[in-house]
């Protein structure tokens, strides 16, 4: 079970699969995937951390009368994620998956960019879903103007990004999924250095690039918000809390409260996902009743990377 679940090297280390469906959308409207509006839609799991990301973009962009949203579920039973309401005539993901692509074997995650014209998915990786969705309808967006991926900060974003994904964005599955007690003690060890050098960085600036928000924090934020409640106990993450973390803690608070942002965050959705789907890691099923969040509390964010005032 845990061979399908959670793949695995010779040392006991989590490995993820890379994603499949790799398309972008375009301004010229003879390709494939051109740019229209209400067009297109989002397939997401409500628990899961990368469908997540895609919800913050949406949701910060103001897209959400542009690109729709299906919500599915995880399904032991149907060994994978289910429609609320079927989608194609399908009653899974695995289902739509095979009607896009006839023959199809690979793994059948979250999120989905899919083309209703078409019926066919564009793209299943979320890091390159929320930058189609930062640039790609802009016409169609109500916050046009913001740009999280700008040209001047990429090359920074980028580095963030490349340390945050296999430390903290897949570190925690690492830590949860590892296999040999050096494996987790590499992954664990790992994903705290990381979060101790974020801590450190927002000591100084509100945000990861600066003071303001990009694609880094985006994709920082979907994990931090599910730390405490799921990966300190299930995944094994227990050296600290986010809360224990000053900076950290505030910042996660910060992004939370940003307009849209708290709409996407379902922390039921995320435990119930979570404590009764993995059960290799859960054999009981059991929800915890603890660690709901108040992340609506005052951040003082916006003091970082001001200066000082003078008195006179």
């Amino acid at each position: 079970m845990m061979s399908q679940m959670a793949p695995r090297d010779s040392t006991g280390e989590y490995l993820r699969p890379e994603s499949q469906f790799r398309s972008i959308l375009s301004p010229d409207p003879a390709s494939s995937f051109p740019v229209e509006p209400q067009r297109y839609r989002l397939l997401v799991g409500l628990g899961c951390p990368w469908a997540h990301r895609t919800l913050v973009v949406r949701a910060l962009k103001g897209l959400e009368a542009a690109i729709s949203v299906s919500i599915v579920q995880p399904s032991p039973e149907a060994g994978g994620w289910v429609f609320e309401h079927p989608e194609e005539g399908c009653q899974t993901v695995k289902q739509l998956y095979e009607l896009a692509n006839p023959g199809y074997r690979g793994r059948c995650t979250v999120p989905v960019l899919w083309d209703t014209k078409q019926k066919a998915i564009v793209n299943n990786e979320s890091a390159e879903i929320i930058v189609i969705l930062n640039a790609a309808l802009n016409e169609f967006a109500t916050r046009p103007n913001l740009d999280l991926y700008p040209d001047a900060l990429k090359a920074q974003i980028d580095v963030w990004n490349d340390r945050i994904y296999p430390t903290v964005n897949n570190g925690v599955y690492r830590c949860g999924f590892a296999q040999t007690q050096t494996a987790y003690e590499q992954a664990c060890t790992s994903l705290f250095d990381t979060l101790d050098s974020i801590e450190l960085q927002l000591g100084n600036t509100r945000y990861l690039c600066g003071n303001g928000i990009t694609l880094a924090d985006i994709r920082l934020f979907t994990t931090l918000f599910r730390f405490d409640t799921v990966y300190y106990s299930l995944f094994k993450c227990n050296r600290r809390r986010i809360q224990d973390y000053p900076h950290l803690s505030g910042y996660l608070r910060d992004l939370y409260q940003q307009p849209g942002v708290a709409e996407t965050c379902d922390l039921q959705a995320v435990k119930r996902d979570y404590f009764s789907n993995l059960f290799p890691l859960n054999p009981g099923g059991i929800v915890p009743m603890g660690s709901d969040l108040n992340l609506s509390e005052p951040h003082q964010r916006d003091r970082i990377g001001q200066p000082a005032s003078s008195s006179t």
